[in-house]
């Protein structure tokens, strides 16, 4: 069969991609934006790419065409395949009706950690011989694609909120049917398709009624917006962490901590992560992959020897005794952890926080109450405008406890964090998306400086 994806270069439909060449299917796709990565990915597995959306593309006619949720009506391929009675599908429910149906689904939901504890998850299952399949919105450094098959019953998947398609508004996840749910937090965010918080919670309701009596929900006990969403009706055994599952005597930065279940020690992580938000995901991880059957022991050897994700706190440089690292925090909660977990590691060396609040939330404002205080244990923030925000950001000046400072143009913020920079110092680069590449420039910059130094 001939599948062709629209808006493949997203890391969702390039797992997509991938997942269904991998079941010998014959699949070439489009997209606004194809470059690498994830171009240089699909073209190694043999999938034709073009660029745009013009109708050129369907001039080898395919059998069904896998819509993005990032194509709406007006595009002029949507347009097309509407005009010609195209067989169309979305990605969720085409993964459902071709890989999900007959497997036990392991999905991960939640405002933050879907990623990692994914990851996590793929990778206890991987170290215990079980060889799952897994789709997941990044690259995890314990296995070289984004998205496999597998060759077992278990498939992990990380479980977005987001709309499916133009056609189905309906969050990703209800297509999933998982048998085991992990729930890692619930906050506001998507505004752009979300109304208010009620809004996610029916979507996450709707999502939990799919989980089987013999299967597993998890979720934090302290979450009081997920309990709501138990209160609109659950049948399925119920895990909490804080109650079932604990920890105890972990460091301050958490690269060491027993895990606790029903009161028993089930080992001891040691891990090059940092934050308690990571042990939270790790915990998630651990019993998620026990309700599959791994030793809780096992779980917790495979975690020492986990490899975080890409764009999770990833060191991009160390130049001149500066530290340079990406992470793809983008939401107020996410933005405290993150800085929160370099400050346990550093102590009390010098954080200088860059961020780009380009998410469709961020640019409606609906965050601009809560974002000066997330970055708080930084010591000094470096704020790029984007041009498209429908609010001012001058009053998150006001508000910073710390030093912060408002840059439109990129060549101004790069020079203004050089000239602040220096040996000791972590600059921590905050964005969802590529920023500019930022992390090239500043790197070209700090090196450019260490050379005349010598």
């Amino acid at each position: 069969m001939h599948l062709h994806i629209l808006g493949i270069c997203g890391t969702f439909m390039g797992g997509i991609a991938a997942i269904a060449k991998e079941l010998g299917h014959e699949v070439t796709g489009s997209d606004s934006n194809v470059y690498p990565p994830m171009s240089s990915q699909l073209e190694s597995l043999g999938i034709e790419l073009f660029e745009g959306y013009d109708t050129k593309q369907f001039k080898n006619e395919p059998d069904i065409v896998v819509i993005g949720n990032a194509l709406s009506r007006g595009n002029e391929a949507v347009e097309f395949v509407l005009d010609r009675n195209l067989p169309y599908t979305s990605g969720p429910q085409w993964l459902l009706e071709n890989v999900l149906k007959d497997r036990w689904v392991l999905a991960v939901s939640g405002t933050h950690g879907k990623t990692s504890t994914s990851s996590m998850l793929a990778w206890i299952l991987e170290y215990a011989g079980l060889k799952p399949g897994f789709l997941i919105g990044g690259i995890p450094q314990n296995f070289d694609v984004s998205a496999r098959l597998g060759e077992s019953p278990f498939f992990v998947i990380e479980a977005d909120e987001y709309d499916s398609a133009f056609f189905d508004k309906r969050s990703k996840f209800v297509h999933y049917r998982p048998r085991t749910l992990v729930m890692n937090n619930l906050e506001f965010d998507h505004a752009d398709i979300f109304t208010d918080l009620s809004d996610i919670q029916r979507q996450f309701n709707h999502l939990l009624r799919m989980v089987p009596n013999n299967g597993l929900v998890l979720l934090p006990k302290s979450d009081n917006n997920l309990r709501k969403v138990l209160d609109m009706g659950c049948w399925t055994p119920v895990q909490f962490t804080g109650g079932d599952w604990q920890v105890q005597n972990s460091n301050p930065e958490c690269s060491e901590f027993e895990v606790m279940f029903k009161g028993q020690v089930q080992g001891k992580v040691h891990w090059e992560l940092m934050g308690e938000h990571n042990v939270n995901n790790a915990l998630m991880a651990i019993a998620a992959a026990k309700h599959s059957g791994v030793k809780s022991d096992l779980a917790v050897a495979a975690l020492s020897q986990f490899v975080n994700v890409k764009r999770r706190m990833e060191v991009k440089a160390i130049v001149n005794g500066i530290t340079l690292y990406d992470d793809f925090a983008h939401h107020p909660t996410a933005i405290a952890f993150t800085i929160d977990g370099l400050r346990a590691k550093v102590g009390n060396g010098r954080i200088l926080a860059v961020l780009e609040p380009r998410s469709n939330t961020m640019k409606m404002g609906v965050h601009k109450d809560t974002l000066a205080a997330s970055w708080s244990s930084a010591d000094q923030v470096f704020i790029f405008e984007p041009s498209n925000l429908t609010w001012s950001m001058d009053d998150l000046l006001s508000q910073s406890n710390v030093i912060a400072m408002l840059y439109k143009d990129m060549h101004m913020l790069i020079k203004s964090i050089i000239s602040y920079a220096k040996p000791g110092d972590h600059i921590l680069v905050m964005s969802n998306g590529s920023f500019g590449g930022i992390h090239e420039l500043l790197t070209e910059q700090l090196a450019k400086i260490a050379l005349n130094k010598n």
